[in-house]
């Protein structure tokens, strides 16, 4: 197999598969990691207003020199604004200092209150609807919407009242957490799957795994480049490993082809070690859908 460079989005918009995730990476730090996978070729940065950290992404985007038109930049709709959508997309192109956005996701299907509470009240297909409107009447400031962490439940719910398809559904996948059924589900219509986690969490479990090693070691590379590859080779999925460590950026840099047979066996892992890192079970909405959590 081969592995891919970008993936064509149902926009006609060319997403590079590899990005950059920064997820809990803080001020201070995420700014020069952004800026230095800029500078080392890496074209695809994510982010979210949760992460706390849309300013420093911005400021890295412009420290990296790299001219604004050749970066993919997504970010996420946090769950407390879920009631404030063209707010919350101005405050983030304000943070991000940014005329527009490559893709904005809603980032859980969860609607919540600014204390931190499931907002009951208010339907998350309302905030779907909201972010259409938005969507269509802004060109010039989101090219392209999509949803996180939608189970197949819940896409199927959004797919049936939906006038634009996600163009992307961003979900934890990695060899002990497939999701391939929201994969193929999401594929069914059109919609390319973000896999964030791809090394099975922070401490990187999945690095010390003996199927992940015996590839490593096939390809003579580190298990790192086999879980984020893993991705890389497979039909329309865009992988974001995040890391603010300057050698680490750059070594997972390195994709490389797998075989067929590669892609069974570390997708056969999931039989024997399932790990959920991202439980929806913190935003009072229950298990949204996803059958391993029932």
């Amino acid at each position: 197999m081969t592995a891919s460079k970008s993936v064509k989005l149902n926009t006609g918009a060319e997403m590079p598969t590899l990005g950059l995730g920064t997820w809990r990476s803080q001020p201070g730090e995420v700014e020069k990691a952004v800026a230095h996978a800029l500078k080392n070729g890496y074209r695809h940065i994510d982010t979210a207003t949760a992460y706390g950290n849309e300013k420093e992404v911005g400021l890295g985007i412009k420290d990296s020199g790299v001219p604004r038109e050749e970066i993919f930049l997504t970010t996420k709709l946090n769950n407390s604004d879920q009631r404030d959508v063209a707010g919350s997309l101005d405050r983030s192109l304000k943070l991000l200092d940014t005329p527009y956005l490559d893709l904005w996701l809603m980032h859980w299907p969860a609607p919540m209150t600014k204390d931190g509470k499931a907002d009951k009240a208010y339907d998350w297909l309302d905030t779907w609807k909201e972010m259409e409107r938005v969507y269509k009447a802004n060109p010039d400031k989101v090219k392209a919407i999509g949803v996180s962490n939608f189970s197949v439940t819940y896409l199927k719910r959004l797919l049936a009242a939906a006038e634009v398809v996600p163009a992307v559904n961003q979900i934890e996948s990695h060899p002990a957490c497939t999701q391939e059924d929201i994969v193929e589900e999401s594929r069914k219509h059109g919609i390319a799957i973000t896999a964030y986690s791809p090394l099975g969490s922070d401490t990187a479990p999945l690095r010390t795994n003996p199927v992940v090693q015996k590839i490593a070691q096939k390809y003579s590379v580190d298990p790192t480049n086999i879980l984020i590859s893993f991705h890389a080779n497979r039909p329309d999925i865009t992988v974001i490993p995040k890391s603010v460590t300057p050698s680490r950026i750059d070594a997972n840099a390195k994709i490389i082809d797998l075989t067929e047979e590669d892609i069974k066996e570390l997708a056969s892992i999931e039989k024997e070690t399932h790990i959920r890192v991202c439980k929806p079970d913190w935003t009072g909405w229950g298990n949204i859908g996803f059958p391993d959590l029932d």
